[in-house]
């Protein structure tokens, strides 16, 4: 940073010019600065504004705005200007148009890095060192840290400020000994009101709970509320820790009913309410008058879903942030429109689906991870689909309510149980995605991994959102490069988020870099793993092998007498007559070469030397309960090695078996060489950042 330009905040920002000219504009009954005054504001940030200078310029021509979103409060971006800005970012690769990142969360020194990715930066590089001039990144970084800085000290979530900075563009921006602006325009309002902060601590209550209360059981049928009923008990919660509110009934199913929620004895941890839509109106109140619960589940559906109760769920909402103001922060509301909570350490499982059509995995959940859903629907899918998933917790998020996705993130960073979160989102409540992108920086920098979708990534997805949680999706570059420069690893599409999750966990406690070993048994498969190591902001290399590897592997391959049919190399293809024990072996030769760092091996289940059948008639006891079989040798080598290992086992369902047992023992799988190199690739990425925030932080 140049050493003459240092970025300064809050009230000292005020107390320079800016304020006055702030106050001037709005004494004159506008919330836009003319042009004299946004020269003596941009004077102050140590910038030139000539509107009449436009013969000066050099031939790139530089966009940076600070802009008031509704989703992450003041967001700097930064790119092309004239008449390329009309150029639709989806004709660029990722991050080579326009960046993105929320003040707050950023520096000068940090956005400079991310601007330093896009065409615009590069072309004002190269024309730089054409013209013999020095780097531009001295004067950027200064520059950016001044706009960040003003950007910070009239935020909608600085309490203190005065006033609100909506919008500042500048275009036409030539980057020289300082800052010469051609156009620009500066917005500025009223600061508005924030939502009180919810008691998240009472979300241990919520996954924790020591009791239990429903509403909405039916004594006579299988409604939403007896199913609940009957998935707690299935799931071993304790019928003497439960309670029905019902009037009129001694029991049902065994668990104590009482008429009310004023007849209880003592204070619930979690009330779930299953009751028809109309009805949460007026039960709210009573839960928050008689303060007889510490969190809620609210699981009716339609609530501000539809036009006609838009109105009625906003004043829900209000009374229930209203209450957060009293005494003990009153209760914590999760949904409405929510599927339910399934908590293994809680001991209970709320969906309403029946157990019968999603069975769960008969043991309890080893892996330290958290899956948050706006939609249950979503949970349910990935789990069904994918059962080597299944987290400690997964909570239905529905319409927020009350909590949102930043309160959850924020409850769940600081869990030292939790190694990794994954999150769906549809939309989020006013400034919350502020809230979310800090909760993605304060789980990174607690050695988390957090993995995101968001739905709503076109027109049509965002409708479809609107008619399903009343959430509004916001435009998804925006989305993409603020989380992502908060920490988190973004997905883009549902195959996308489950091979980044389950990738994460199964590789949370590996070290990570850049260069790669590739072994396979098969020739399309080497290339399949080369051909998959970029992503469109990162790259892995294919790593070279030390000369004391090539020996060892060429000891292997004699060994086992394929040294005539393979040259040691990487990519290697080993040749389809490899046993499950060369594969192996040239696996750790890879593991312990001091110039790779991780290895993704194709397993070759249908080949004829590999042990990968359940049962052999060929060749009986040649299988997986064969000691020498993969699932026998290689989860010893993973658990011995600190570099991250990939197992391809890329087959049809006669291969399942062998893909189970090895992910039941730790053994990281994929089904598809190309899904699961470029799975590394962006995990990789993720995790050197997140360690390059960490050591900035330190």
């Amino acid at each position: 940073m140049n050493d003459n330009v240092r970025p300064i905040q809050g009230d000292a920002m005020r107390q320079a010019l800016s304020l006055p000219v702030f106050r001037q504009a709005a004494f004159a009954g506008r919330n836009v600065l003319a042009a004299a005054e946004l020269r003596t504001l941009l004077s102050d940030q140590g910038m030139r504004f000539e509107p009449d200078s436009r013969g000066q310029f050099a031939p790139v021509e530089l966009r940076v705005s600070i802009n008031l979103t509704r989703e992450f409060g003041t967001v700097i971006s930064a790119g092309p200007g004239g008449i390329d800005l009309a150029l639709d970012e989806r004709n660029f690769r990722k991050d080579r148009a326009s960046v993105y990142a929320a003040t707050e969360l950023v520096d000068g020194a940090g956005f400079l890095a991310l601007f330093q990715r896009t065409l615009t930066y590069q072309k004002l590089a190269l024309l730089a060192e054409r013209n013999g001039q020095p780097s531009p990144d001295a004067q950027l970084e200064a520059g950016f840290a001044r706009l960040i800085a003003l950007a910070n000290a009239y935020s909608p979530t600085d309490p203190d400020a005065p006033f609100v900075l909506r919008a500042l563009e500048l275009s036409s921006v030539r980057i020289g000994d300082d800052w010469l602006i051609n156009a620009g325009s500066c917005e500025f309002g009223a600061p508005g009101k924030a939502r009180l902060p919810r008691p998240i601590a009472k979300i241990d209550k919520l996954i924790h709970p020591q009791s239990i209360g429903i509403i909405g059981v039916s004594a006579t049928s299988m409604n939403f509320g007896r199913i609940i009923l009957k998935n707690l008990m299935g799931s071993g919660y304790s019928k003497e820790r439960m309670t029905i509110i019902r009037a009129g009934e001694a029991e049902i199913d065994g668990v104590r009913c009482v008429d009310s929620l004023r007849a209880l004895e003592h204070k619930l941890d979690l009330l779930i309410v299953a009751v028809a839509a109309d009805a949460v109106y007026g039960l709210v109140d009573e839960i928050i008058e008689t303060d007889a619960v510490e969190s809620v589940m609210l699981i009716p559906g339609s609530l501000g879903e539809t036009k006609k109760s838009k109105e009625p769920a906003a004043a829900l909402a209000a009374r229930i942030n209203a209450a957060h103001g009293n005494q003990g922060g009153g209760p914590i509301f999760l949904g409405a429109n929510c599927l339910g909570v399934v908590s293994h350490p809680g001991g209970y499982d709320s969906w309403f689906i029946p157990l019968e059509r999603l069975p769960k995995p008969p043991k309890k959940a080893e892996r330290n991870s958290v899956m948050l859903s706006q939609s249950g629907a979503f949970m349910i899918t990935r789990i069904s689909q994918n059962p080597w998933l299944d987290p400690r917790y997964m909570l239905a998020l529905g319409n927020q309510t009350d909590l949102t996705h930043g309160d959850m993130l924020s409850f769940f960073a600081e869990r030292d149980d939790i190694d990794t979160i994954g999150v769906y989102i549809e939309g989020f409540k006013d400034l919350d995605g502020l809230d979310f992108a800090r909760a993605v920086r304060k789980a990174v920098l607690n050695g988390k991994d957090v993995v995101v979708y968001k739905s709503g990534r076109t027109a049509p997805g965002a409708a479809g959102v609107m008619g399903h949680t009343a959430s509004i999706a916001g435009a998804p570059t925006l989305f993409d490069s603020v989380v992502r420069q908060a920490g988190a690893i973004v997905a883009e599409d549902f195959n996308t988020f489950d091979d980044l999750f389950y990738i994460a966990g199964a590789l949370h406690d590996k070290k990570v870099g850049k260069r790669l070993g590739a072994i396979s048994g098969a020739g399309f498969e080497a290339v399949g793993m080369a051909d998959s190591i970029d992503s469109d902001t990162f790259s892995l290399e294919v790593g070279t092998l030390d000369d004391a590897t090539v020996a060892r592997v060429h000891e292997i391959l004699v060994s086992k007498r394929l040294d005539a049919l393979v040259e040691v190399r990487n990519p290697i293809d080993i040749n389809p007559g490899a046993d499950d024990e060369a594969h192996l072996l040239i696996t750790e030769a890879y593991l312990q070469d001091p110039n790779i760092d991780a290895v993704v091996v194709g397993l070759d289940p249908t080949a004829p030397s590999v042990r990968a059948l359940e049962q052999s008639k060929l060749r009986p006891g040649f299988d997986l309960n064969d000691p020498m079989s993969t699932v026998h040798l290689m989860p010893p080598i993973v658990a011995r090695n600190d570099k991250p290992i990939i197992g391809i086992v890329d087959g049809g369902d006669l291969y399942d078996a062998m893909a189970g047992r090895l992910m039941d023992q730790g053994v990281c799988v994929f089904r598809n060489c190309a899904r699961g190199t470029r799975a590394l690739a962006r995990y990789v990425e993720a995790r050197l950042y997140a360690e390059s925030l960490r050591g900035a932080r330190r």
